[in-house]
C-alpha cells in the first residue's frame, strides 16, 4: 500500500520516520504540509496530483477530549471542520446550514475500525480548527456541539478536502499532548506525544489494511 501520511510540521514526521525506520518502509511517505487547514489542503493537493496513493493520512499531536490522556491515540471516525461558519445571534452555523458545502468527511467505516485496532486508539470525531482552543468555555461549546469528539487539531478538514477531490481514501491519527482547554504549556507532554504518534504510524505502516 502506497501511504501518504502529512504532519504539520518537522518533529512530527521525524518521530514518524524514526518509529518508522526511514522513509519507504512499507511504502510510507510523509510530507511536512504546514500548519493550519489552508497550509495542509494546499500541500496534500500539490502532492496528489504529482503521486498515486492508496490512502492519505493526517497526522500529528493534539489536543485531546476527556477521557484521553497525554500519549493515547484518537483516531477520526469523521473529521469535522468546527469552526467553518458563521456567527449568529442563535449561535454557531456550520456551512452545511448555510448551505455552502459541507464540513465533515467520514472516514470508510472499516478503516477507521482497522486503524484504531492497529494502533490501540480511540474512535471519534477529530475537530478541524483554524483557532486553537484556549478556553474551558470554548472547549465545552465544541463538545456540545460534537459530542463524541476525541481530539482537536489543525489540518485533518485541509488534508480530507485534497484527498476527497482526488478520491484518494482518507483518515486522520493524532497521538495527544494535552487536555483541549485553558492552554498550559507548562502541562503539555510534547516528546511523550511525538514518541507515541511515531509507534502508531509504524503500526499502521507494517499493518495489512484490507480497507
Amino acid at each position: 500500500m502506497r501511504l501518504l501520511v502529512v504532519t504539520a510540521v518537522d518533529a512530527e514526521r521525524d518521530a514518524i520516520l524514526a518509529a518508522a525506520h526511514g522513509a519507504g518502509a512499507g511504502g510510507l511517505e510523509v510530507l511536512v504540509g504546514g500548519v493550519g487547514p489552508a497550509e495542509a489542503a494546499a500541500a496534500t493537493a500539490f502532492r496528489l496530483a504529482a503521486e498515486a496513493y492508496d490512502l492519505v493520512i493526517s497526522a500529528g499531536i493534539a489536543g485531546g477530549f476527556t477521557p484521553l490522556q497525554t500519549g493515547d491515540i484518537a483516531v477520526a471516525a469523521s473529521i469535522v471542520f468546527a469552526d467553518l461558519g458563521a456567527d449568529s445571534t442563535e449561535g454557531f452555523r456550520p456551512v452545511s446550514a448555510l448551505g455552502f458545502g459541507g464540513e465533515r468527511y467520514d472516514v470508510v467505516p472499516r478503516l477507521a475500525v482497522e486503524l484504531a485496532d492497529c494502533t490501540g486508539g480511540h474512535l471519534g470525531t477529530i475537530l478541524t480548527v483554524a483557532t486553537v482552543t484556549g478556553s474551558a468555555e470554548r472547549a465545552d461549546t465544541l463538545i456540545a456541539r460534537h459530542p463524541d469528539a476525541v481530539a482537536e487539531a489543525m489540518e485533518g478538514a485541509g488534508v480530507a478536502a485534497a484527498a476527497a477531490r482526488a478520491g484518494v481514501p482518507v483518515a486522520e491519527v493524532r497521538a495527544i499532548s494535552n487536555t483541549v482547554g485553558p492552554r498550559d504549556r507548562a502541562a503539555w507532554r510534547i516528546p511523550e506525544a511525538l514518541a507515541a504518534l511515531g509507534t502508531a504510524i509504524a503500526a499502521i505502516d507494517a499493518a495489512e489494511l484490507t480497507s
